[in-house]
């Protein structure tokens, strides 16, 4: 079992920048492919990016360029940097994790975070 604890969301005008971390207890975190997903209210949720235990990363195209994902394998957190915000990054960002496997989809994953509110105004 993984546990998976967010924090760093807040309110932030629209150009400002955010830090999210994503802290995991309870197994090799070195194992886990790391991924961040977002869901805004009456959507489904979507995949933002994610870093594999090899190291290898992919972003989606809507963060391309403003978002930085990384993790520190020696105090077992990934993190997401978010620069250039928009309005239309306003949502619960969740951190997610699955045992060496990658996918870019919700059901790829098997633990979860209870997720961070980002809302970026105008």
């Amino acid at each position: 079992q993984v546990q998976l604890v967010e924090s760093g969301g807040g309110l932030v005008q629209a150009g400002g920048s955010l830090k999210l971390s994503c802290a995991a207890s309870g197994r090799t975190f070195s194992h886990y492919t790391m991924g961040w997903f977002r869901q805004a209210p009456g959507k489904e949720r979507e995949f933002v990016s994610t870093i594999a235990w090899s190291g290898m990363i992919v972003y989606a195209d809507s963060v391309m360029g403003r978002f930085t994902i990384s993790r520190d394998n020696a105090v077992n957190t990934v993190y997401l940097q978010m620069n250039s915000l928009k309005p239309e990054d306003t949502a619960v960002y969740y951190c997610a994790a699955v045992e060496y496997r990658y996918g870019g989809s919700p059901d790829d994953y098997d633990y979860w975070g209870q997720g961070t509110q980002v809302t970026v105004s105008s």
